[in-house]
């Protein structure tokens, strides 16, 4: 009876234990990149610290400076294209190891310059080009052949890298510059673009598919697309199928003054024009450091937004609202820093380079599976614009005696920026903003 009893009784089945959610290698990627991005972005740091520098010891004008500037600045940008070409014919790895060793190299032969010709070499050319294989166009494909999902928020996390690296290193730069030389930060940004390359070597994959996962958020396995032969026609031939649409122009305009009001006006002159007030570069310095704090908020929250809402109306709101920050500042600059000064540098903080997201959006929309190399070509308008304003602003300041008259153009070229986001048409049939 016993028996019969327990054999009719169920059997207990082990419970099963819980599994442990791994962590997606995509995020390690990003990390990764993230790093690198910061380690490049050191030499991003030194153009504004030294302009004074240079003038006092070689007695070169400011618009010489702005000038070797401009080409760094412009090289930047036209390179971005080709990298991101070059990061589909050799890998990402190899690329940005070289293009970290060109940096380096680039900022240590400065020590030893004695001449302008020399400045435009090393400061513009090399670090030009290697600061380009670097750039935004760099994140774009990690993200693209990475993510699936979380695009938006990777793009803006990555592009937020280049703040941080700000922000590292602007006051110990600074410090260094005022305490000792300008040539002991120079070898320290090379130093920084050397210890980085370790990592991306051991570290930074080309692909999902070498590690056998697929992208995070994809539902198949992608497989690993075979090396694209050819880089640079391709980046010439994307462009000129790009440029017979009306959002490239659009988009390379409205990113072009984000440079013009960025790069080529508050990182290369808000230092010298804050001095010209009586503000210590020491002060001017961390005030920037500090836009790169609030740069990172921003970016990441544009990100987040730019999954969510219109992007062309993001960055309409974006460029409106610089535009007006820019007209106050000649009203703000001091000889200390006061409230109504860190309230434009919060703000202006916020709104840096929170247009990344939204312009890589909608190159996604737009371009598909060529949008990385559109965005490279559309970040190369950003450059050219830098360029412009870092040397026309150093021009300026020899010209007038002060940095007013670029402040208010810049502002007026802001509202420009916002009425040509709002005119972007959308794709028909094309990809989604949101993903």
């Amino acid at each position: 009876m016993t028996q019969t009893a327990d054999a009719a009784a169920p059997v207990r089945q082990p419970e099963p234990k819980p599994t442990r959610r791994r962590v997606h290698r995509a995020w390690f990627v990003a990390a990764v990149t993230f790093v690198t991005i910061i380690g490049a972005a050191a030499f991003r740091s030194v153009p504004g610290l030294l302009i004074d520098q240079l003038h006092d010891e070689f007695d070169w004008s400011r618009g010489t400076i702005g000038a070797a500037v401009s080409v760094n600045l412009a090289l930047y940008g036209l390179t971005a294209p080709f990298a991101a070409a070059l990061m589909d014919r050799f890998g990402i790895r190899r690329v940005v190891a070289v293009a970290l060793t060109v940096i380096a190299l680039g900022s240590g032969l400065t020590v030893w310059m004695t001449a302008a010709w020399q400045l435009m070499l090393c400061w513009g050319l090399l670090v030009g080009l290697g600061s380009g294989s670097m750039a935004l166009a760099f994140a774009a494909t990690v993200t693209n052949r990475w993510f699936t999902e979380r695009r938006g928020l990777v793009s803006g996390i990555l592009t937020a890298a280049s703040a941080s690296g700000q922000l590292i290193f602007l006051p110990l730069l600074s410090w260094i510059i005022d305490r000792y030389d300008w040539r002991p930060a120079a070898v320290t940004v090379a130093l920084a673009a050397l210890a980085v390359v370790p990592f991306v070597w051991l570290l930074l994959h080309d692909h999902p598919a070498d590690v056998g996962q697929k992208p995070y958020g994809a539902t198949e396995f992608v497989p690993k697309p075979a090396p694209v032969t050819g880089a640079a026609r391709r980046a010439v031939s994307v462009l000129f199928s790009a440029a017979r649409t009306g959002p490239f122009w659009l988009l390379a305009g409205t990113f072009a003054i984000c440079g013009a009001s960025t790069n080529g006006l508050i990182q290369t002159h808000f230092v010298p024009a804050s001095h010209d007030h009586g503000m210590p570069i020491t002060a001017a310095a961390s005030l920037l450091a500090v836009i790169g704090i609030f740069d990172v908020v921003g970016t990441i929250a544009s990100g987040w937004f730019t999954d969510r809402f219109d992007a062309r109306r993001l960055l309409a709101v974006y460029y409106a609202l610089r535009g007006v920050s820019l007209l106050f500042l000649p009203l703000l600059l001091a000889p200390s820093v006061h409230p109504p000064m860190i309230f434009f540098i919060v703000f202006y903080g916020l709104d840096w380079v929170a247009t990344v997201p939204p312009t890589l959006a909608l190159c996604r929309e737009q371009y598909g599976e060529d949008s990385a190399i559109v965005f490279g070509w559309v970040l190369a308008s950003h450059q050219v614009g830098a360029a412009l304003v870092a040397f026309l602003g150093g021009v300026a300041r020899d010209t007038f005696g002060s940095y007013d008259v670029v402040w208010y153009a810049s502002g007026a070229l802001c509202a420009v920026a916002a009425l040509m986001a709002l005119v972007i048409r959308r794709r028909a049939g094309g990809l989604a903003a949101t993903v």
